[in-house]
């Protein structure tokens, strides 16, 4: 998909060719777009996590919280468009190895805008509506997340045709969907009854971080194996070596949103432990985080020195380092540590900039016409 990183589809017979200047269409919209949406939605919720209270900073966030409901809006009804009008193109991407993975956006983008609602969009629109959406986002975004943490893994077994050495860190975003639920369900605990309810949606919460959390751990190895096996990664798919920081920060974040939520809802021993376990999870993960940061960082400017282009994967450069903000942010309430703080600060400045650099690309690449264009037919090898 060119849309997506310029791969092929490894399991299914090309279409007939197509007019290479056809026009765009949503024919080739990918489910790779819902990560432009996490990645504007995380800027609100990042922010809304810093302790910082400069004139104007609220406001900001509520624009962009908006502009994502919007992005959200419009992505849901143009891919809705694109299953009823162009099916065969659908089944298409669910059953190539390097879309599929991709649905795990659609899940992540519903639970980030929801949790934005809740934290910035209730000053616009109401505290009621605000959670009420919240309500129905969390809810719809851990089922699809759920579904497609079984299924993409499962049709990658049964059907996809996995090829020695392609593993990529895009493997990991439908196992990443759990995650997000673990770190955004505490906002909803304390707006539920006293006793059961808080009690099961906290625990609930706690199963989701080990679904993603288990899962993940199963997939990086490969992801590292094929790194330093076979060399580094295509161009284009350069940026998703941010991916791996998602689920770091995301379950960095998830822990000490969960011991923020678990006072008064279980047994003070209890939330003293999840309050320790938070520190003590979360300040390694970190430090792996920041490592695998400069790693991946090098191997992006290596790229850039090669020629890499914009492609819709440098979204991945935003999310996953909001979740690293959010985890950072997470982690200077429970320690009182200054060098967390300005940790998160620093990496939200960075998130800002990646979200302006990746936004401003895909909206000239939509005005031409070129990111919805129909892919390119590949040169055919010169028979002797």
């Amino acid at each position: 998909m060119a849309t997506l990183a310029q791969a092929p589809s490894r399991t299914t017979p090309a279409a007939g060719p197509e007019a290479p200047h056809a026009p765009a269409s949503v024919r080739h919209l990918g489910p790779n777009w819902y990560a432009a949406v996490m990645g504007t939605a995380i800027v609100a919720n990042a922010g809304a996590a810093l302790p910082l209270t400069a004139p104007g900073l609220r406001t900001a966030y509520q624009v962009v919280w908006a502009l994502s409901a919007l992005m959200l809006v419009t992505l849901l009804a143009a891919r809705t468009v694109h299953w009823v009008r162009h099916g065969d193109q659908a089944r298409r991407h669910l059953l190539d190895p390097t879309v599929a993975p991709f649905y795990g956006c659609l899940a992540m983008a519903l639970l980030a805008v929801g949790g934005g609602t809740l934290a910035v969009g209730r000053d616009l629109i109401g505290e009621p509506a605000a959670l009420a959406a919240d309500v129905a986002l969390w809810t719809l975004g851990t089922v699809v997340g759920l579904v497609g943490a079984a299924t993409i893994p499962y049709l990658m077994v049964t059907r996809h045709r996995i090829e020695p050495g392609s593993a990529t860190p895009v493997w990991i975003l439908p196992l990443v969907a759990p995650m997000v639920s673990a770190a955004l369900g505490p906002a909803l605990i304390p707006h539920l009854p006293a006793g059961q309810w808080r009690l099961a949606l906290l625990l609930a919460c706690y199963a989701l971080f080990g679904i993603s959390l288990l899962a993940t751990l199963l997939v990086l190895p490969l992801v590292l194996n094929r790194l330093i096996h076979h060399g580094p990664l295509p161009l284009a798919l350069t940026p998703t070596l941010f991916l791996v920081l998602g689920p770091l920060g995301q379950s960095t974040t998830a822990v000490n949103n969960l011991a923020d939520a678990a006072t008064g809802v279980v047994d003070a021993s209890y939330a003293h432990a999840m309050s320790a376990f938070a520190v003590l999870y979360g300040v390694p993960v970190t430090g792996f985080a920041l490592l695998w940061l400069a790693i991946a960082t090098a191997m992006v400017v290596r790229a850039f020195r090669g020629g890499m282009g914009f492609a819709m994967t440098w979204w991945g450069f935003t999310f996953p380092i909001g979740t690293c903000v959010t985890g950072a942010a997470g982690l200077a309430r429970h320690t009182g540590l200054d060098a967390f703080h300005w940790l998160a600060v620093g990496l939200f400045t960075v998130l800002v900039t990646a979200v302006a650099v990746a936004g401003t690309r895909t909206a000239s690449g939509l005005a031409h016409g070129r990111l919805l264009a129909p892919p390119q037919p590949q040169p055919q090898p010169v028979q002797a």
